[in-house]
């Protein structure tokens, strides 16, 4: 028997993001992933180095691979779209939950119940999750700074937006606080103002 999953999943690199947006540089599903993943993966380190806490920092980063590969099937609902009202929120989020089971049983029976783990938020890694969701918040201030750098000011409101969002998150999770104030600025730089 042949399967689909890890075929369909390499198709993330077909997936432009921020398609309402006037854009110098493409960003599509797979790089933004790579990103989310190591941002969470050093949010948990933070946390479990300088706060003691126990995260499993290894899943925070397959948890960042996988957070948005629904959007293979949907593809990349513009924020101002998917957050419009609470009914279209509650819709597409259960839409985004069908794409997911959907992308999961293109696996073979054996390996379903782990991947699941991956795709879907559970108890036991709740913390996690919510650094996930800031290393996504993370993700997209980093790919407004770096349209605003070259110039393009399409970024500028939606920079603002999402500052703010992050910086909400940070009141609460002291590993985004550490990470905006120690890590965030070097994305302003050159690559000679970086080494």
């Amino acid at each position: 028997m042949e399967y689909n999953f890890f075929a369909t999943i390499a198709r993330m690199k077909y997936i432009e993001r921020w398609a309402l947006m006037r854009n110098t540089r493409a960003e599509n599903l797979s790089e933004h992933s790579l990103e989310v993943s190591m941002i969470a993966h050093g949010l948990c380190v933070i946390g479990n180095v300088r706060y003691g806490k126990n995260l499993n920092e290894e899943k925070a980063a397959l948890f960042g691979i996988y957070h948005d590969a629904s959007e293979i099937i949907t593809g990349d609902m513009p924020t101002p779209i998917k957050y419009y009202n609470k009914s279209i929120k509650e819709t597409f989020r259960n839409i985004e939950d069908d794409a997911n089971h959907s992308l999961v049983n293109q696996l073979p029976a054996d390996m379903k119940a782990y991947y699941e783990k991956l795709f879907f938020k559970t108890n036991e890694f709740e913390y996690e999750w919510k650094l996930v969701k800031a290393a996504d918040k993370i993700s997209a201030l980093i790919k407004c700074m770096e349209e605003e750098k070259t110039g393009n000011r399409e970024f500028v409101k939606a920079r603002e937006t999402i500052s703010d969002a992050v910086n909400k998150m940070a009141e609460n999770l002291p590993e985004v606080k550490d990470f905006v104030r120690e890590f965030l600025g070097a994305y302003d730089k050159t690559l000679d103002e970086l080494n």
